[in-house]
């Protein structure tokens, strides 16, 4: 089995847990999971063992209950599992949601140790961070992050940036564990926790979920890039109505979004075209169904300007949660092949921003070979 920790039980969360459970139940098939029935460790071998949530109307709740707010129709499977409190460090702020975490009740080396006694219970063998979008600043050394713990300075770190800390605490006393890093937080980007990872036994997979219009954007720019057409502009951008959203109306959070989605273009054109990529507003009637637009301008032979035009709805957590569930079977594989750090091969296709840092985004479709490859799969098109 692959025990599973949950960090953040909002939506994308949600639909996680109860898509997972559907999948085992034969209820569903696993459509939107790239390598379903692929990997040898299989979709049925993922158990949920814990849930951490900073929503105070969600902690201490049953998790069936608190994934039926987002699908009526949860699976009675989730049962019997309590979401705990965790880390929220401001990341609730200007939300219409009430934060209750462990920082209000220690300081954050002892809400460390504490998790780390809690997950030392459960046994988890990979932790899927989903946490609200944080606005963060990269560490520059080992010890700047551990004098920032130890000196209880919540200005300066993030939830996330505590949980990886915490996470890598727990891979070194227990022999090995993966932390899936699905939101901007640049942590497999940021070489002071890549080396703490290697240190402790962890795997880091990130930065920043690739679904929507991102991935989309990334095909058609290599599609022009190996036609040699000439992008004079770029266009992106999307709208939504669920709490993602909601908190990318923040500056500072919309910032870390745009960084990641913008980051493909001078990767895969080798120029950094003119460009608005972005999060873009919140509409609260579209719900977790966001609506992207992409427009793109090129030069084509003999001078010739050609327009795309691209419109889409798409469900939000759906398109990242299918892919948690190819992530959390990888990271077990990156454990028991003892690849501690971060992966490139499994970032460069399901991440926006993939680390190591000195890497970029390549063509989906040669990242998607490259993934294969490391895990042992044969390649499709190569």
């Amino acid at each position: 089995m692959v025990r599973v920790v949950i960090l953040g039980q909002g939506y994308v969360a949600s639909i996680f847990a109860s898509g997972l459970e559907k999948i085992r139940a034969g209820k569903i098939g696993p459509y939107g999971v790239p390598l379903a029935d692929e990997l040898p460790i299989k979709i049925k071998d993922i158990e949920i063992v814990g849930s951490y949530d900073v929503d105070k109307a969600k902690v201490g709740k049953d998790l069936y209950e608190v994934v039926r707010a987002y699908d009526p129709d949860a699976p009675e499977s989730l049962r019997g599992i309590t979401v705990r409190k965790g880390i929220h460090l401001r990341s609730l702020r200007n939300l219409p949601i009430e934060a209750t975490g462990l920082d209000d009740e220690m300081t954050l080396s002892e809400a460390v140790d504490h998790l780390v006694s809690e997950w030392k219970e459960l046994k988890p063998d990979v932790f899927v961070n989903v946490c609200t979008t944080e606005a963060f600043v990269p560490f520059e050394s080992r010890e700047e992050l551990e004098k920032a713990i130890e000196e209880d300075n919540r200005d300066r770190l993030t939830a996330t940036q505590v949980y990886v800390y915490a996470a890598a605490k727990y891979a070194k006393e227990v022999g090995g564990a993966a932390f899936v890093n699905a939101i901007p937080t640049l942590i497999a980007n940021d070489p002071v926790y890549v080396e703490l990872a290697k240190e402790s036994n962890l795997v880091v997979f990130g930065d920043d979920g690739a679904t929507g219009a991102t991935p989309l954007t990334a095909d058609v720019l290599s599609h022009l890039a190996q036609r040699n057409r000439y992008v004079l502009d770029i266009a992106q951008f999307n709208i939504g109505g669920n709490n993602d959203f909601l908190a990318l109306t923040d500056k500072e959070r919309n910032k870390s979004k745009e960084f990641t989605k913008s980051s493909i273009v001078k990767d895969l054109l080798g120029y950094d075209a003119p460009h608005y990529i972005k999060p873009t507003g919140f509409l609260e009637p579209l719900g977790d169904k966001k609506f992207i637009a992409m427009h793109i301008e090129y030069v084509s032979f003999n001078g010739a300007h050609d327009e795309l035009v691209i419109t889409g709805r798409i469900n939000d957590s759906p398109a990242l949660a299918g892919l948690l569930i190819d992530l959390v079977r990888l990271g077990k594989m990156a454990v028991d092949k003892k690849e501690f750090g971060t992966v490139y091969e499994v970032n460069a296709f399901y991440m926006k921003n993939p680390g190591p840092k000195e890497r970029g985004n390549i063509p989906r479709i040669i990242a998607h070979e490259k993934m294969r490859m490391w895990a042992g799969l044969e390649p499709r098109w190569l």
